[in-house]
């Protein structure tokens, strides 16, 4: 039998990484002969430790904290997502080029519209946060045409440089959609789907939004996961918001990144459910 492929994730730190069961999960249900990797990377040695990689025939490698942005630097070739995300997620190696993708933000779109059957076409979007996170996000999110995008942050015109820096680069894809940036506390209307991609959740704590943002019926979803709900989605829960935690995103950023690399699409809601049981 050949060797199998070689594909890794990069990272520092990288131990927590759930990428290699993801993969494990997805080669064993698609019959492919692969293997994948966490590789430590050193703050300073990223670039050498991808080129390292790839002398010893990695196919591809997925990149995490705090690499996405060397990632897109290092890349010879960016896929349009990774260009409006301005960071990379997924490296592919072929005939001696890097290409750089960015799964991220198609991911989280999948896992709401897909699993969770909440529509973004036509509704009200507000995404809490402007750091990388929203970036990589704003792309898949207007492809769904909302009737409204609201980016809000804690600094506002953080939010808005933002938005006016993307709305110039992408122009076509905020057409005929409402958007607009604002401070955490200058919030108005109800929304109907309200993304954190702010790292409060990390630090247990709850973005000073206002109460009566969440629609009724409205989805809450943080791009964090965990064994518990976080202070967020606890927050919206009680006031009557459905939830859902980033599980699924990871997820299904990972089947993309597993179709770039074999062309295969596997059964991610399988392994989700998988992954949430081992939780």
């Amino acid at each position: 039998m050949p060797a199998a492929d070689l594909y890794a994730v990069f990272g520092n730190p990288i131990a927590h990484s759930k990428s290699p069961r993801i993969h494990a999960l997805f080669a064993a249900q698609t019959g492919q002969h692969l293997v994948y990797e966490k590789r430590l990377a050193a703050l300073d040695g990223f670039a050498t430790a991808v080129q390292e990689f790839i002398a010893l025939g990695g196919r591809g490698a997925n990149v995490t904290v705090p690499f996405k942005l060397q990632a897109h630097d290092l890349a010879d070739s960016l896929a349009p997502r990774a260009q409006a995300a301005g960071a990379v997620n997924t490296l592919i190696f072929e005939n001696g080029q890097i290409l750089g993708d960015n799964t991220d933000g198609q991911g989280l779109v999948s896992d709401i519209v897909q699993r969770a059957a909440q529509p973004i076409c036509g509704q009200r979007v507000l995404v809490l946060g402007a750091g990388g996170a929203t970036r990589g996000a704003l792309l898949p999110l207007l492809e769904q045409r909302p009737q409204q995008l609201t980016l809000a942050n804690r600094t506002a015109s953080t939010a808005q440089a933002l938005l006016h820096q993307f709305c110039e680069q992408f122009p076509e894809a905020s057409h005929g959609v409402k958007v607009a940036a604002c401070g955490l506390s200058d919030i108005c209307g109800q929304f109907d789907l309200i993304i954190n991609a702010t790292s409060a959740s990390l630090q247990a704590e709850v973005p000073a939004i206002p109460e009566n943002c969440l629609a009724s019926g409205a989805l809450a979803y943080d791009m964090v996961y965990g064994k518990e709900l976080t202070p967020f989605l606890q927050y919206a829960q009680q006031h009557g918001a459905r939830v859902r935690d980033g599980l699924g995103m990871l997820v299904e950023q990972a089947a993309l990144a597993f179709f770039l690399w074999r062309g295969i699409k596997p059964d991610s809601n399988a392994v989700y459910h998988t992954l949430l049981s081992e939780l």
